[in-house]
C-alpha cells in the first residue's frame, strides 16, 4: 500500500481524533446502548436504535483513523526547500483580481480549503508542484480557468 503523507500537526490531529474515539466517545456510546436495552423491547426502541447506528459510524472512524496512522508518512516541511512540493506555504496572486492567497499543500486527510490547507491531490496543487517563484499556471476550476502567479514560497 502507498504511504500517505501527513504534516506533524496533521498526523497529531488525527492520533488526537482516534484517541478521543477510543477513551470517550467509545464508552459513552456502550453506555447508551446499556441503558437503551433496560427500556424493553428492542424493536421499538428508537434510542437503542440510535445509540447503535452511533456505534457503527464511530467503528467505522476509528478503523478509518487505525488504517491512515499505521501508513503515515510524516514530513517536515521545515526541513524542505527549493520548488513547490509536500508541505510547502504558497502565497500566490489571482493574475485577473490581483487577489492574494495563501496555501499550503498538505495531505487529503488533513486538507481543509477554508484554513488554507490545500488537498495534495487538487488541481490547483498539481499545478503548483514543482514551480517556483515567479512562475505562472493556469488551472481549471469548476468556475472556469484561473491564472495565478507564485509570489514566495516558504517551508515552515
Amino acid at each position: 500500500m502507498d504511504k500517505i503523507p501527513l504534516t506533524r500537526a496533521g498526523f497529531d490531529k488525527l492520533d488526537a481524533e482516534l484517541k478521543h474515539l477510543k477513551s470517550v466517545e467509545r464508552p459513552a456510546i456502550i453506555r447508551a446502548i446499556s441503558e437503551a436495552r433496560e427500556h424493553g423491547d428492542l424493536s421499538e426502541n428508537a434510542e437503542y436504535h440510535s445509540a447503535k447506528e452511533k456505534q457503527s459510524f464511530i467503528e467505522g472512524r476509528v478503523k478509518e483513523l487505525e488504517g491512515v496512522i499505521s501508513l503515515a508518512e510524516v514530513i517536515d516541511p521545515s526541513k524542505l526547500s527549493g520548488s513547490v512540493k509536500f508541505g510547502a506555504t504558497v502565497l500566490l496572486v489571482d493574475e485577473d483580481t490581483d487577489e492574494e492567497k495563501t496555501y499550503q499543500i498538505v495531505g487529503e486527510y488533513e486538507a481543509d480549503i477554508e484554513k488554507g490547507k490545500l488537498n495534495l491531490k487538487s488541481p490547483l496543487s498539481r499545478a503548483l508542484i514543482g514551480k517556483d517563484e515567479g512562475d505562472s499556471i493556469e488551472v481549471t476550476t469548476p468556475g472556469g480557468a484561473r491564472s495565478y502567479e507564485i509570489l514566495k514560497i516558504t517551508f515552515k
